[in-house]
């Protein structure tokens, strides 16, 4: 493959469009279906009506819908013209779309039909276009559309007078844009609670999907099921910039990646490569496969001795592949830490998993590996061109804060000086937040989040994120956090209440029954989890939680609002 004349997103999309043409770059399972030709025309095509409507260089351009082929096209055409795209959450509450719009003084957005009445024109001053993704009509200021459908079907049935047309777009400004110009501002919504605005350049996000490719096995014969919201940049930058990047076909669901819509999917596409949040394959885990392996007296005591373990783990690992379409060759799995029980199956059953790590701010990889070079527990290797070194490090266990540099990191937070001062150190490293150690392989082990950790009574470092896989390993626990309160180890705990139920019979399951029968199964808990635990990271309490814990979109819990 041609190297790129420089790291933009427009020279990575003329680079693919020139080599893929012909080949299917974004599809809807089902439905609307992009070449790269076809992607490559829509893009200048629609940079074009952007510019018409007053959007240049540097102006902000929202964009909020679901996971379709028009979103990737609106992403780039945004990029391509020099530009700087918004991602907005789909399941953001409206107060923080508002706040997005306000803070990012977005000139233009594009959203999907289902969320268009969340737009309010008069309520953002600097908004003076509404594109709808569904046919990319311009929403007129008194809601009258005016469609590019002709303009679209003009280039469907010319496609060569057409890319001649595109290139010329996109070389008319191409020494405009240069690797270190802002292409994206990603708002996250963190555990914290504190949303920021992270810029990231053409440079950031080009060099992270160049980096990826670099360590993971990826090309044009692939093909990505995605289940992941675009606007994340987990999924934007590895499961389309970098898809694309190398001719990949990537193919979207029109419902929610639920077992019901996923499985037919999965048929299908036949996908090559997934991205997945670790709670998607914990579930199928718990749900699906424990129960299998456990459900008798026999198949439990088999669980006990080691090479009968990984024989049944084995023959369960090829029956989930098949699950998967048959051909799956790379699950990734990242934005969240895995569970020590889910990644031993996954080891023993010998499913192609794959582990990352990153953050939003460094767009995102900063480690990683590829599934024939996993290592239990870590998250992988450093990136090339990815510097890493522990701050601090306690002279015992090595442990400290991770810092970073790399083409990856992000320019800093949009408007916000002061954050981005405490994010970075003096020399120019980026603080992660997270705790971890690298081993003299390189490979590096997440501890868990520093803002979260408590110091034990006798000086230990303790890690709530270790507790929690531990008391999560419980059949009967679905979720949990674990937390300090009035100088005391407790836990919060999600409960599984239709395994529940089942040991409950409905003859006997008054309220005041059930509860007590909770009660009951709390201080069992508590007792069996502390017995796995030192005595300095022992639980005092545990707390049941009715209702599901609230969620980041990579599905960390906000534990701001538990704490």
């Amino acid at each position: 493959m041609e190297q790129l004349t420089q790291r933009t997103i427009r020279a990575l999309l003329e680079r693919s469009a020139a080599q893929f043409g012909d080949k299917t770059a974004l599809s809807m399972i089902g439905g609307t279906s992009l070449t790269y030709s076809e992607l490559f025309v829509l893009v200048s095509t629609i940079g074009e009506v952007l510019r018409q409507n007053g959007i240049s260089a540097g102006d902000r351009v929202a964009l909020l819908g679901e996971n379709h082929p028009h979103w990737g096209a609106a992403y780039f055409a945004v990029t391509a013209m020099g530009a700087v795209v918004v991602p907005i959450l789909p399941d953001f509450h409206s107060n923080e779309v508002r706040h997005i719009l306000r803070h990012s003084e977005s000139k233009a957005i594009f959203v999907s039909q289902k969320h268009c009445q969340r737009i309010e024109r008069e309520e953002y001053p600097a908004l003076s276009s509404v594109i709808l993704l569904d046919d990319f009509s311009v929403l007129l200021p008194n809601e009258e559309k005016k469609s590019l459908t002709s303009i679209l079907e003009r280039g469907a049935k010319n496609i060569s007078s057409f890319k001649e047309a595109a290139l010329k777009f996109l070389r008319k400004s191409q020494n405009e844009i240069r690797p270190n110009d802002l292409a994206a501002i990603v708002y996250t919504s963190g555990t914290t609670g504190h949303s920021k605005g992270v810029m990231l350049t053409h440079g950031n996000i080009v060099s992270d999907a160049l980096g990826t490719v670099s360590i993971v096995s990826i090309s044009q014969s692939d093909r990505l099921l995605s289940i992941l919201p675009l606007a994340h940049t987990y999924e934007c930058t590895l499961g389309l910039v970098t898809a694309l990047s190398v001719g990949a076909s990537v193919y979207y669901l029109d419902k929610l990646p639920t077992a019901g819509v996923l499985l037919p999917a999965m048929k299908k596409v036949k996908p090559t490569i997934m991205l997945s949040v670790p709670l998607v394959i914990e579930k199928i885990y718990k749900t699906s496969i424990v129960p299998q392996l456990t459900n008798t007296f026999v198949k439990r005591t088999m669980q006990k001795i080691s090479f009968v373990r990984k024989r049944i783990h084995g023959i369960a690992g090829k029956k989930m592949l098949k699950t998967f379409g048959g051909e799956l060759q790379m699950f990734c799995i990242g934005g969240a830490p895995l569970a020590p029980d889910v990644e031993m199956f996954l080891r023993e059953a010998r499913f192609p998993y794959a582990i990352g790590y990153g953050l939003t701010e460094t767009s995102p990889l900063i480690a990683g590996s590829n599934p024939q070079m996993t290592k239990f527990r870590a998250t992988g290797k450093a990136l090339p061109e990815t510097l890493l070194r522990i701050d601090l490090p306690d002279p015992e266990t090595g442990e400290g804060e991770i810092l970073v540099k790399g083409p990856m990191v992000m320019k800093g937070y949009y408007k916000d000086t002061e954050r981005t001062q405490e994010a970075f150190t003096q020399d120019g490293w980026l603080r992660t937040g997270d705790l971890g150690i690298i081993d003299n392989d390189g490979y590096v082990f997440i501890k868990g989040r520093s803002k979260n950790m408590i110091l034990g009574p006798n000086g230990k470092n303790i890690y709530p994120e270790e507790i929690e896989s531990v008391i999560n390993e419980h059949e009967l626990i679905l979720e949990s956090i674990v937390f300090q309160q009035q100088k005391k180890l407790v836990a919060r705990v999600f409960l599984d209440y239709d395994k529940i139920d089942e040991m409950l019979p409905a003859a006997h399951s008054t309220e005041l029954k059930a509860q007590e029968k909770i009660s009951r199964i709390l201080e069992e808990l508590k007792v069996q989890t502390n017995e796995k635990l030192s005595s300095f990271s022992r639980l005092s309490q545990l707390i049941e939680q009715r209702e599901p814990f609230e969620k980041t979109p990579t599905q960390k819990i906000k534990r701001h609002l538990y704490i």
